[in-house]
């Protein structure tokens, strides 16, 4: 900063040491440095993602045609994107954790359910994939659900300020994505 900055064009030997200008510079870089970890406010302490790259990262398996995204709103957009987004962290550390057990393929065959009402899961065709009986898939089904559920109000835990707020952001996201059936 100091190189690239005009400090040495205003440093004037007249007016005391070099050392002392880098030394009154150094003091009030670390001044404004105090005040914007203190500006909460204005997001001093928060570290911004550009648009862009938070987009060449998003979530793989939500999507948005082209024809929607230039229909809907930015702040559906967005809505959508963002509830995607946190829907993957939680499947994406679902998987994870399945992975750490040993029991990547079982999350791999049946993370599809999930989302999918009771009467929409063939128990049958996922106890021959996965050789076990159905009972064990009904078991299996309903654990990673609880998993998954209690790993997406964690997510969602980490982005309200208040633990009384993951509900209500909860049914919002849920809102967001059922209005747009066709990103699943």
């Amino acid at each position: 900063m100091v190189l690239e900055g005009s400090l040495l064009a205003r440093a004037d030997p007249s007016r005391g040491r070099f050392r002392s200008l880098l030394l009154k510079a150094l003091q009030n870089f670390l001044i404004d440095e105090q005040a914007k970890k203190r500006a909460h406010k204005r997001g001093g302490d928060i570290q911004f993602v550009s648009w862009d790259d938070w987009m060449a990262e998003a979530p793989s398996q939500f999507s948005i045609s082209g024809r929607d995204s230039e229909a809907w709103p930015p702040e559906r957009i967005y809505d959508v994107r963002w509830a995607a987004t946190v829907v993957e962290h939680a499947l994406r550390r679902l998987g994870e954790e399945c992975e750490k057990r040993g029991r990547r393929r079982v999350f791999d065959v049946l993370s599809d359910c999930l989302a999918a009402e009771r009467e929409d899961i063939s128990y049958a065709k996922f106890s021959k994939t996965l050789g076990v009986p159905e009972t064990a898939v009904k078991r299996l089904v309903h654990q990673l659900r609880e998993r998954y559920r209690l790993m997406l109000r964690e997510e969602v835990a980490q982005t309200v300020e208040n633990p009384d707020e993951v509900d209500e952001e909860l049914r919002y996201l849920c809102a967001a994505l059922a209005a747009a059936p066709q990103t699943v």
